[in-house]
């Protein structure tokens, strides 16, 4: 006997064994046992979560001997027939491969007789979205008068290429993406079956390679026991797909937390040495850092049987919840920016140098070398430490010079700190003009148009009162009020209250309202000056030429 694939052994053939897309199960079994059955069915998704599986379920669900339900019974003919796909009254057609008018043409005349030995005569399309727009009109007559004994199930992956008028008459239920605990599970309990051993890492790897696809992961789950010879090892599973060995991440994240720039060097050395994919080694240590702030954050959120865990606690110990957040932000740029570098080598060197000098450890230090206090006091009181380089005299100077420690220093220091102004800037103080303001804030999208679209009311340099009109009250979304609060503290360097409500009475001084009263303006003054224009008169008056009022614009927008 041939081999079988898993994807193809283990597809699932029941509603119970599919894994990750319960909402789209309880929803298709309840309406089963209700009897409440739709004429036409659409199932989107990405590709391998389960489209044309869940179409094949429920087509038995239909047509099982025992009756309409949402456990078919998988031993009738109708069921054993539906699973090896010989079913003659269970259709199933490629639309990326059927496209043309006649083609349909010719399915959609079959669905007008009576199912030959089933109960329901049922359509499956496949990427139906390939259809031509045609085909689509040829179907919509069917889809809009269906015949009482025919089922269309459509499936895609691109479902905004279809046009509205299918959509609107099928009933839609989206596919998820599978996470990877629910693939890494699945492929768990194939191998058990299979009795084939497997590292828990290796199938975690496999999972995430998978980018949601169940499909996908079995794939590569056949691909890995095959490399393995019967055994799936992480080690081979990060050979064959070009994964990074975690090994030099955990000492990359060590040597940073040591601050030890050539160990960092060294092992980005050994990964070029090894002709490792630096992209791929920026993804896994971003994937790792995250594990590292969940360490910090939310510790069960790490699972007790992971085989890294202890070293996930250890840098979570070493690292703040700042630096962790920091490190990610950084892979993230680094692998973003990684085709801009010089090289990959160059790029990823430069990533780990970046997370080096930006590290915060070095300022956190409680104590500082007594060779190194014009530095501590140079950090602590900017203002004071420039005065020590400038060649006067001055009592800190004296003190510099005579090699006074860090502690004794800072003691000097500390009275002869100078007062910080707090006056905020003159460009800060607002004189009422709420107009002229918006155009000084850093503001964009909605946010703006709700700003544009407020009349001030009140502002006493800590509570500002602004209103705007009914018309326009869709606009007091609390995200763009928040927007426009942390620009307005931004602006003004402190925090005030900030109040929108909408008018009783509409409002007639918004800013929108300003600016369009003044193209208002210019746009009468434009065709005033075009009507009194001679040129323009002689026209009308010799020609009978008319003028089109939509057609003339001021020249100063």
């Amino acid at each position: 006997m041939s081999y079988q694939v898993l994807a193809r052994k283990w597809r699932p053939k029941t509603f119970q064994e599919l894994v990750g897309q319960e909402h789209v199960v309880r929803a298709l079994s309840n309406a089963l046992e209700q009897k409440r059955l739709h004429h036409a069915y659409l199932f989107t998704g990405t590709r391998g979560v389960g489209k044309t599986t869940l179409a094949r379920i429920l087509a038995k669900a239909l047509n099982c001997e025992t009756g309409i339900t949402s456990t078919p019974c998988g031993i009738c003919p109708a069921c054993t027939d539906i699973d090896k796909g010989r079913f003659i009254d269970l259709l199933e057609v490629d639309a990326a491969s059927n496209t043309k008018v006649d083609q349909m043409r010719e399915l959609l005349e079959n669905a007008q007789y009576a199912p030959t030995a089933a109960r329901f005569k049922v359509f499956i399309i496949d990427e139906v979205h390939m259809l031509s727009t045609f085909s689509f009109n040829a179907m919509l007559k069917t889809l809009e008068e269906p015949p009482a004994h025919v089922k269309f199930i459509l499936a895609t992956t691109d479902p905004q290429k279809m046009p509205v008028t299918v959509l609107s008459r099928c009933l839609q239920f989206n596919l998820r993406q599978m996470p990877v605990t629910s693939i890494t599970g699945h492929l768990h309990a194939i191998l058990e079956k299979e009795h084939i051993k497997a590292d828990e890492i290796a199938l975690q790897l496999v999972a995430r390679a998978a980018s949601g696809s169940m499909r996908d992961a079995l794939s590569l789950l056949d691909q890995a026991i095959a490399y393995g010879a019967g055994v799936v090892q992480e080690s081979d599973v990060r050979a064959m797909l070009g994964a990074i060995d975690q090994s030099y991440l955990f000492t990359l994240l060590q040597a940073l937390a040591r601050h030890d720039g050539p160990a960092l060097l060294q092992v980005a050395q050994n990964m070029e040495d090894r002709s490792l994919s630096f992209d791929a080694a920026l993804s896994e240590l971003a994937l790792l850092l995250h594990q590292v702030a969940l360490a910090q954050s939310v510790p069960d959120a790490i699972a007790t049987d992971l085989p890294e865990r202890l070293q996930l606690f250890d840098l979570a110990n070493k690292f703040s919840a700042e630096d962790s957040q920091l490190y990610y932000q950084i892979a993230l740029l680094g692998r973003r920016d990684l085709s801009l570098a010089p090289d990959d080598f160059a790029g990823f060197s430069m990533c780990l140098l970046r997370m080096l000098a930006f590290t915060p450890g070095e300022r956190g230090a409680t104590s500082t070398p007594a060779g190194s206090a014009s530095q501590a006091v140079a950090a602590t009181l900017p203002v004071v430490a420039t005065s020590i380089l400038e060649p006067i005299a001055h009592p800190l100077a004296t003190a510099v010079t005579a090699s006074k420690t860090a502690d004794e220093i800072l003691q000097l220091v500390q009275p002869d700190v100078p007062s910080l102004d707090t006056t905020p800037p003159a460009s800060t103080v607002f004189d009422g003009n709420w107009r002229g303001l918006l155009e000084r804030l850093k503001l964009g999208g909605m946010a703006r148009m709700l700003a544009q679209n407020c009349e001030l009311v009140t502002f006493d340099g800590q509570h500002m009162r602004l209103t705007v009109p009914q018309g326009q009250k869709h606009l007091l979304d609390n995200i763009y009020q928040e927007k426009l609060r942390a620009s307005l503290k931004d602006h003004f360097g402190l925090q005030f209250r900030l109040e929108i409500t909408c008018a009783d009475i509409e409002a007639t001084n918004t800013p929108a309202q300003q600016i369009g009263r003044e193209k208002a303006a210019r746009q009468m003054d434009a065709e005033t000056a075009i009507q009194s224009d001679p040129f323009v008169r002689d026209l009308m008056d010799s020609f009978g030429a008319s003028i089109i009022p939509s057609s003339i614009k001021p020249i100063t927008q």
